[in-house]
């Protein structure tokens, strides 16, 4: 997998970052057609429960979840859209000084297409600011493009398959409980653009 030249690579903090992204994301006939359908079926068959969406962007997952949650995303931009399309939406200096903020809040952290704009450690050293706020029975799910959709992305910084998913759920103290390939199976991932690895792990210690 060639990675991206990080000296020519666009900053996910960035307006214009946040500009594109609702170019891409809030277009009518995309809801019209339902393309965010089986994304969001998928999201709540796993029965997330009340969410904490890091790296929320514009709050498509926070739609899915009918509002059982609250975003937090580094890019202010992307926070005033989640908050105008009636979302709670937080940078994350404003989230920790809500009573959010707390041990034992959320039922679910979910980071979804967050980590491959970062490395492995960063991804790691993100995931275990939050793991504090999961309630014990808690679960965290992961879900990353997967090749096709890698490269469509000029601000992705590393490629995060099963392999690397697993570590860093592994290396922030959590235990993998299933993986699986979504929409379709893996060998799609180097065609489809939207294939996504997901990884689904909890927060006690295993049975």
């Amino acid at each position: 997998m060639t990675e991206p030249n990080p000296n020519s690579r666009p900053d996910t903090r960035d307006d214009a970052y946040a500009v594109r992204l609702a170019k891409l994301q809030l277009v009518r006939w995309k809801d019209f057609l339902g393309v965010q359908a089986p994304y969001r079926w998928n999201l709540r068959r796993l029965k997330p429960g009340f969410t904490l969406d890091i790296g929320c962007g514009l709050g498509r997952n926070l739609k899915h979840l009918d509002g059982n949650g609250i975003g937090v995303d580094h890019n202010p931009h992307m926070v005033q859209v989640a908050r105008s399309r009636g979302f709670q939406a937080f940078t994350p200096d404003e989230f920790r000084g809500t009573s959010y903020y707390k041990p034992n809040a959320f039922d679910c952290l979910l980071l979804s297409h967050v980590l491959e704009h970062m490395t492995e450690q960063e991804g790691v050293s993100l995931l275990l600011t939050y793991v504090p706020l999961l309630k014990a029975q808690g679960q965290v799910i992961l879900m990353t493009p997967q090749e096709s959709g890698y490269r469509s992305d000029a601000t992705h910084v590393q490629f995060i398959d099963f392999d690397t998913l697993r570590s860093i759920a592994q290396s922030a103290g959590l235990t993998v409980v299933r993986e699986f390939s979504f929409p379709l199976p893996r060998w799609f991932g180097t065609l489809f653009k939207y294939n996504e690895f997901v990884s689904v792990s909890g927060a006690g210690t295993p049975k």
